[in-house]
């Protein structure tokens, strides 16, 4: 499994928070890539709901992970 920055970004509108299966139908329906999709898939379920993609990509960039600050732009 893998993350990049523009797979995860598919998944910005979802219906936050929602389960797997939730979520995979979320990117089936959205016409999410096939790597996002099977990225999903081997996410290890407990049955967890997830309340952002940082619950499933926990190295997810924040805006606090860049070295500029907003309020000068």
């Amino acid at each position: 499994m893998y993350w990049t920055l523009e797979l995860a970004s598919k998944l910005g509108d979802a219906p936050w928070p929602v389960t797997k299966e939730e979520l995979i139908d979320y990117a089936i329906r959205s016409g999410a890539p096939t790597e996002l999709i099977e990225n999903l898939k081997e996410i290890e379920d407990e049955g967890d709901t997830y309340d952002s993609i940082k619950d499933i990509w926990i190295d997810y960039p924040t805006k606090s992970d860049y070295f500029f600050p907003e309020d000068e732009y």
